[in-house]
């Protein structure tokens, strides 16, 4: 039972959530929609075609209720507060900050609301704002506030961190809307799995992040990180210079700006990869299977996962144990979150893509693996064959979105397949797709059977596979080096899991990333190999503009 303080604690935060206003924080700008028109024109001929932008703030959603939703629960916190904690919290890792809060620095409460604070303060100004956040849990400092009484013994290290969810995840007390005005309402009865396996542990769902609407299969050569509902995610790194990658854009720029302490990315090719690199963070696209799909609005069911973002390898692994059930069914044992302590690379051999050694950051980084031991062997592997690959994509979200909105959405969603979702954005083009539709019209085109469909699936498994299997048993090799998401597309195809890792940055200061990628269920060899590479290598920088 509670004892009565405790009573008197959680009946105070219930009273501070409900009486602290916006206006108790004057820092915090009221959002009013300005004229973007000169900054959309200043990219109008920009060199990357997806940098090209029509709109960048949402035309659907109020940006005020977000903050409001934040200084409803900072009750106690003030600016002076976010100062003092800031050298505790800013880019620490995830055992660092459970090192701080069990020397009484400060509780997950506090450093639950000093995310929340560090939000508002850049969201809600609009030279610094990065549309990275659609919406933002209403109870998670109560939440917090509780693990703070709770049993702290044994915990996972997750407990009591703040994470960010990829708005395509269901949540119970918050909108799950792919970023779509059609599912703006959309209220799910039950918590997907992987954020059932999360709060088991004692994690926290900060709020939801923006992403490319539909996760990317809407528009065909649209800008990354456009959604309807949270506007255009922009890259602190090079704010309307530099391209977010999609479509876990929100969660990469949510870590890299500090947003939380990590995040959560769903990808089917290169949605966490791409991203992750684009932002200098740490993105792990998992094995096909090993997280659940449970819950999570898809493209695809052959080849869609969730998987952890994080500003650092521990912190990844910790996030992606915690998202694992108890018993994985594939691997019959949880998830460790502990990585491989390897003294050195010797007798790792890794495979490198002669085309890709042009670039300096790469043959930078092949020059570290070297000197930590691993032996790199030159690759040239066949181009692959992915005819079929938008056919598969196409054919399994017609089955499998049709299957989230039955089993899933809530009674007041009105669109039950991706030909109502069309018909609904006809309704209002400019607002709800202004950058069209072409990949939902492309899924209402196909004539396939479902022998066809099958048929590209074996295909296509096939053909990745033997991609990197060619290679590998030549070179008798551990894992073969990509840079960005150059290769999402045949991991992919094969199901094999892929780790990108922060590689530095190009002239222009863009930042570019190692990618890891091997056999299935070799999650721990990667992130042993990287772990080492991170250590020496020390590339990622924090972006400079957030850094207060």
């Amino acid at each position: 039972m509670l004892k009565n303080s405790s009573i008197i604690l959680i009946l105070l935060s219930v009273f501070c959530l409900t009486s602290c206003k916006k206006e108790d924080f004057p820092e915090f700008q009221t959002w009013v929609p300005y004229d973007e028109t000169g900054l959309i024109k200043s990219n109008e001929d920009h060199e990357s075609e997806r940098l090209r932008y029509k709109l960048i703030q949402s035309k659907v959603a109020d940006r005020n209720e977000l903050i409001t939703t934040i200084t409803s629960q900072l009750s106690g916190f003030s600016e002076e507060r976010y100062n003092e904690l800031s050298p505790f919290i800013l880019e620490q890792d995830i055992e660092t900050l459970q090192d701080y809060i069990s020397e009484g620095k400060f509780s997950y409460k506090e450093l639950t609301q000093w995310y929340l604070y560090r939000i508002a303060k850049f969201e809600s100004d609009k030279d610094l704002s990065l549309n990275a956040m659609i919406s933002i849990n209403p109870k998670v400092v109560m939440q917090a506030e509780k693990l703070d009484i709770g049993d702290l013994s044994n915990k996972h290290p997750i407990y009591g961190m703040p994470v960010i969810l990829k708005d395509n995840i269901n949540t119970k007390n918050m909108p799950t809307t792919a970023g779509a005005v059609a599912l703006m309402e959309n209220q799910s009865e039950n918590d997907a799995e992987i954020v059932a396996n999360l709060k088991s542990y004692g994690g926290l769902v900060l709020g939801k992040a923006n992403l490319s609407e539909w996760a990317n299969f809407l528009c065909d050569g649209c800008p990354n990180g456009y959604s309807a509902i949270g506007g255009q995610t922009l890259n602190p790194y090079g704010v309307r210079e530099f391209d977010t990658g999609g479509s876990s854009s929100g969660s990469a720029v949510a870590v890299a700006a500090n947003y939380a302490t990590a995040a959560v990315g769903s990808e089917t090719s290169g949605s966490i990869i791409s991203p992750s690199s684009q932002q200098s963070v740490v993105g792990l696209k998992p094995t096909i299977g090993i997280l659940s799909q449970d819950g999570i609005i898809p493209i695809s069911s052959t080849l869609d996962t969730p998987g952890p973002i994080t500003k650092n390898l521990r912190d990844n692994s910790i996030l992606f144990s915690a998202m694992a059930s108890v018993q994985n069914k594939t691997l019959g044992a949880k998830v460790p979150w502990e990585i491989e302590a390897r003294k050195d690379l010797k007798g790792v051999r890794l495979g490198a893509y002669k085309a890709y050694l042009e670039n300096p950051l790469y043959q930078n980084a092949m020059e570290e693996l070297k000197s930590l031991g691993a032996e790199i062997i030159e690759i040239e592997p066949k181009a692959m064959n992915f005819e079929g690959f938008l056919e598969l994509l196409s054919g399994d979200m017609k089955i499998d979105l049709k299957n989230y909105l039955s089993a899933y959405a809530s009674e007041n969603v009105e669109v039950k397949t991706t030909s109502d979702v069309m018909k609904f954005n006809l309704k209002d083009t400019t607002v709800r797709i202004p950058y069209g539709q072409a990949r939902f019209e492309g899924i209402e085109d196909l004539d396939i059977t479902d022998d066809e469909l099958n048929e590209i699936r074996k295909k296509l498994l096939i053909a990745g596979i033997e991609y990197f299997e060619n290679p590998m048993q030549a070179n008798n090799l551990d894992a073969i080096l990509s840079i960005n998401n150059y290769n999402a597309g045949q991991a992919a195809a094969a199901k094999f899991p892929a780790l990108t890792v922060p590689m530095g940055y190009n002239e222009s200061g863009e930042p570019e990333g190692l990618t890891f990628i091997t056999k299935p269920y070799q999650e721990p060899d990667i992130y042993s190999y990287a772990k080492l590479y991170e250590k020496a290598s020390k590339q990622r920088k924090s972006p400079q503009m957030y850094l207060n």
